[in-house]
């Protein structure tokens, strides 16, 4: 017996069938010469049904990745508050995702030295919170480095004779959907034991929508958020710590920050024509700008 190959076989196929059609009184021979319209039709219509279960599987992949890539918003946060939140400045929340995690290591070691996380009561007994970071005023350029990369705070100038300084403040809003999901979705965390506890209880208070500081006086074992290294050694095996460690000890010496600080040189003029938006206040834009006029003064004698 010879068996015919696929492709023979199929070709042997369409010959019978063909004939067998032709072969129908009066219109057979009609449905045969139509032939190639049909195929023609009925490969369109898969090729419609193909494009679409394509489009589906892929929105339903958008969808999911899109999903697992985004910054959920810790806790609970009031409308009111978003309200308040000046958003006009900030990235979209996907945005944030593209950010470097050499700088959200970099800006953990700041915090861890020079930052930190305020936990306090309002008259009332409500909590507040927020992020500072606090600097000499000559290292302001570094507030405004981050404030560029984050788009996130305000500035605040404090005046002093010895020691000026000046803070960037984090509320609480942009605690919740951007600061801390960003470590998070990083696996990048804080090193220094008041900072790790600082962290932790934060996030303790946000996952569980507490309002009151009467609720957390009684917490005694609050949770960790991030297993810390057991040894000296485990710290700097971690994946951040070199760019952690610039930002504790040497800021100035991260590469993004010197590379602002030569486009963007702290000048009065520029100082005048920029940072108005970026101080939380005009008195602490006016320090600034006394502090700018005074330092050019001195450099030109």
């Amino acid at each position: 017996m010879y068996v015919l190959p696929y492709g023979q076989m199929s070709l042997w196929g369409a010959t019978v069938i063909t004939n067998l059609i032709s072969a129908v009184p009066w219109i057979g021979q009609d449905i045969v010469e139509s032939t190639n319209t049909i195929i023609n039709l009925c490969l369109g219509i898969i090729t419609l049904f193909l494009m679409y279960g394509a489009m589906r599987t892929y929105l339903l992949y958008l969808k999911v990745y899109t999903k697992e890539t985004s910054l959920p918003t810790i806790g609970t946060i009031h409308k009111n508050a978003l309200k308040k939140s000046n958003k006009t400045l900030r990235l979209d929340k996907q945005e944030y995702i593209s950010i470097p995690s050499s700088f959200l290591a970099f800006l953990a070691g700041l915090i861890d030295g020079d930052g930190y996380i305020q936990i306090s009561k309002t008259p009332k007994g409500f909590i507040t919170m927020k992020l500072v970071i606090s600097l000499h005023l000559e290292d302001i350029s570094t507030l405004e480095y981050i404030h560029s990369v984050l788009k996130l705070g305000k500035i605040n100038i404090y005046k002093d004779l010895k020691s000026p300084t000046c803070k960037l403040v984090i509320n609480k809003t942009d605690l919740q959907e951007v600061l801390f999901p960003l470590f998070i979705y990083n696996n990048i965390f804080f090193l220094t034991n008041t900072r790790i506890d600082q962290f932790n209880l934060a996030m303790y208070i946000l996952r569980n929508d507490i309002k009151l500081q009467s609720e957390i006086s009684e917490v005694k074992n609050v949770p960790f958020v991030f297993e810390i290294p057991k040894s000296p050694v485990d710290y700097t095996l971690l994946p951040f710590f070199k760019n952690w460690i610039v930002g504790f000890k040497h800021p100035w010496r991260y590469p993004g920050l010197i590379e602002f600080v030569r486009e963007n040189p702290l000048t009065y003029k520029r100082v005048k024509k920029e940072y108005k938006r970026l101080c939380s206040n005009r008195k602490s834009y006016y320090n600034l700008l006394k502090y700018c006029r005074d330092l050019e003064h001195v450099n030109k004698k």
